[in-house]
Order: structure tokens, then C-alpha cells, then sequence
């Protein structure tokens, strides 16, 4: 409203309307005193008191038009208010739902491993240089985190922790060649050890070593960890999609298709704590 009365229109309509109203008391002021030229007084000043109404009129349409429209304003900002209100509450319903979600995923596996502890974690950033898929994810010591505890999402095994800091830490994937597991087949129970690859990790696939020539493994079995070194048993690693035989020993190699999309993680569950928990397996070892 203050913005109104400094344009200069306002400035314009003003001084209009101070002359006609000036130029009417003038002649109306005469008419009175000289009645003998009243009427003609009154016929000179008619147009004069018609423009006063219109400018007056006009002024009050004007102030009319504007408060409306301040109150226009007024009011979109209140549902313009109101609208972000909505949409944060359905941001919050969401992300409420999208949590919620998440949990339940991990309840069938609490249920089966009344052992573990789990705390949840988001991914935060990636090395993209990194074949491997590594990635740090938003929770640290501070969380209860250690070094070496298991990763995992609802699909299956994703890998382990590799570095700690208070409120971060780092995971190494079960892509990378510098860390070895032991596995079995679910169906043969045939064991054998997990390990990273350079040329499968292109592929997102590992493979499983040092299984005997003697075992029943084929195309499409599951693969499952053993409960060697820092992995509980029975969790989901993925599938054979390739078999083979080393030259060198003789002994049979399956190549394993992970049922985690790596490319595609963002919330993960670590298990900081479950029954039998040992030290990690390093090739070499």
C-alpha cells in the first residue's frame, strides 16, 4: 500500500484533483456571492464538479483495485504457505513410508538371526574411478560401526567395513580382489571361497575358488556364506552363471552373479554384532 501512494500515477491523479477541487470551491464561492450570475456560474461550473466526481471516483477505484489485489497478494502468500506446508508433510509421510519399508525388509532376517544387531546406514558418496564398487556410507564409531563388520541389503551380501571415522565409514564390496570368504553351495553344501576379479567386476560378478572336483555345483545354484571369518552364516551372496576348471589344480571355479545391484545401493544394514563373530579372511592368510 505504501508503494502505491509514492508512484508517480498517484502523484498525477492527486494534483487533478486538487485543481478541480479548488477550481469548484471557486466557482461555487462565486455563485453564492453573485447570485445574479448564479446559474451562470453554476453552468461554467458543472463540468468542473463532473470531472471532480470522476476523478474522485476514480481515485476510489483505484484504492479499491490496489487493496484488492494487496489482499490478493495476501492471500496467495498464505496458500503459497499453506501449499509448502503440504508438500513437507507429504515429503515427511514419505520418507516416514520409505523408512518403514526399509525396516520391515530386514524383520524376516532378525526373525532367522535373533543374534545380530543391526545398524542402518545410507550410502553418501562413491569413488567412481573404483571397479570395485566400494562406497562410504553416513554412519562411524559413533554409531557403534567397527572395522570388519559385515554390509548387507535385504537382496543379499554387499561386502564390509574397511575404514572407521567417528561419523563415516568406508565399504569394501565383495567385487574387490583384495578380500576372500568362505561360501557353500545352499543345494550341495560344496564349499569353496569367495574372491574379487578384475574382469568380472566389470561385469559385477565374483567368483567362487577351491571347490572340489568331486561336488555336485551347477548352473543357477545360490551361493550362501559359510560363517568363516567376519560373516555369519546363511546370508545371500548370489547365483552361479558360469563354470569352470583351473588348469593349474585341476580344482572347479563357478563364477557367482550377486543378487545386490551394486551400481544401485543406497541404504544398506551393518551388523555390528552376531554369534561366532571372527576375524576377517585375507588371501594369503
Amino acid at each position: 500500500m505504501r508503494f502505491f501512494f509514492r508512484t508517480r500515477q498517484f502523484k498525477i491523479i492527486l494534483a487533478i484533483f486538487l485543481i478541480v477541487t479548488i477550481t469548484s470551491l471557486t466557482f461555487g464561492i462565486v455563485a453564492h456571492r453573485m447570485s445574479p450570475f448564479s446559474d451562470a456560474a453554476g453552468v461554467v461550473s458543472a463540468p468542473f464538479k463532473n470531472a471532480y466526481n470522476a476523478v474522485a471516483n476514480g481515485i476510489k477505484d483505484i484504492y479499491t483495485a490496489y487493496k484488492n489485489g494487496n489482499d490478493l497478494m495476501i492471500r496467495n502468500s498464505e496458500q503459497e504457505k499453506e501449499i509448502n506446508e503440504l508438500r513437507k508433510k507429504v515429503a515427511d509421510y514419505e520418507n516416514t513410508k520409505n523408512q518403514n519399508e526399509f525396516y520391515s525388509k530386514y524383520l524376516e532376517i532378525k526373525e532367522k538371526n535373533n543374534d545380530f544387531k543391526f545398524a542402518p546406514a545410507t550410502l553418501i558418496s562413491r569413488d567412481k574411478s573404483d571397479k570395485f564398487k566400494s562406497f562410504v556410507i553416513n554412519k562411524g564409531s559413533i554409531s557403534g560401526i567397527s572395522l570388519h563388520d559385515p554390509v548387507i541389503t535385504d537382496a543379499g551380501l554387499v561386502g564390509y567395513i574397511t575404514e572407521v571415522g567417528t561419523t563415516t565409514s568406508k565399504v569394501t564390496t565383495i567385487l574387490s580382489p583384495n578380500v576372500s570368504l568362505g561360501a557353500l553351495d545352499s543345494r550341495t553344501s560344496d564349499s569353496g571361497v569367495i574372491t574379487g576379479d578384475y574382469g568380472l567386476a566389470e561385469k559385477g560378478q565374483c567368483r567362487l575358488i577351491n571347490i572340489s572336483r568331486t561336488s555336485g555345483v551347477a548352473l543357477g545354484d545360490y551361493i550362501i556364506t559359510s560363517g568363516e571369518g567376519v560373516f555369519p552364516d546363511g546370508l545371500m551372496v548370489g547365483s552361479i552363471s558360469n563354470i569352470g576348471t583351473n588348469p593349474v589344480n585341476s580344482s572347479i571355479y563357478a563364477d557367482i552373479k550377486p543378487l545386490v545391484d551394486f551400481s544401485d545401493i543406497r541404504n544398506v544394514m551393518v551388523i555390528t554384532s552376531f554369534e561366532g563373530q571372527g576375524d576377517i579372511i585375507k588371501k594369503g592368510d
